[in-house]
């Protein structure tokens, strides 16, 4: 479980929050609301207060690199320090078995950085997240350059890490995907967190 009590920074009203193993919370809310800002300041890349917690081991007594692999945040747009897609996965063989399920060939990995869309890159984004087997997810609109159809090969690997264990805060301003997903769904304005209408649970992605 991902534990947050009295989380804040400029611009960001005190967020007490829990996250289950195995549940998707849904956070929606207008552009500038403060939801990067919160996912930033959970993954510790911005200054920020606040008790954090995985489990029973404090946010502040795990070293960074490791706590960015338990708690993977994945922005909208990703960093790429080199030129060609392979060298962001050290494990070639599991990210050609992975990338088919994300609606993307296996060859992608040969690609240079410069010649991907930004459907691509998001989805190699999530790929490099989830293949570090995180325990929570922070997914930032992670379908947005995404037609509906791909969305939902993406829904469903979400969905196959959801039974897996694996907790999600997810960003998203598709109603249809928080049903899909989300066990709660939260609202964010003005940099204050609340309770929004409940998500009903639905089975499979393509409800």
């Amino acid at each position: 479980m991902l534990t947050i009590r009295q989380l804040t920074r400029p611009g960001l009203e005190p967020v007490d929050l829990s996250i289950e193993a195995g549940e998707c919370v849904a956070l929606s809310g207008p552009s500038g609301a403060g939801k990067s800002m919160l996912l930033r300041a959970i993954v510790d890349l911005d200054p920020n207060e606040g008790d954090i917690r995985l489990d029973d081991a404090a946010r502040g007594d795990i070293p960074a690199p490791r706590w960015r692999r338990l708690v993977a945040y994945v922005p909208p747009d990703s960093g790429w320090w080199a030129d060609d897609v392979a060298s962001h996965f050290p494990d070639g063989d599991a990210a050609r078995r992975l990338l088919p399920r994300l609606g993307l060939p296996a060859e992608a990995l040969v690609w240079p950085v410069a010649r991907l869309s930004t459907g691509e890159r998001q989805r190699l984004a999530l790929a490099r997240a989830l293949l570090v087997e995180p325990r929570v997810l922070l997914l930032d609109e992670p379908t947005s350059g995404l037609d509906r159809e791909t969305a939902l090969k993406v829904e469903d690997v979400l969905s196959q890490r959801l039974a897996d264990g694996v907790a999600i805060l997810l960003v998203t301003h598709d109603p249809g995907q928080t049903r899909r997903l989300a066990r709660r769904s939260l609202l964010m304005k003005d940099g204050k967190v609340t309770d929004a209408a409940p998500a009903p649970a639905q089975s499979g992605s393509g409800a």
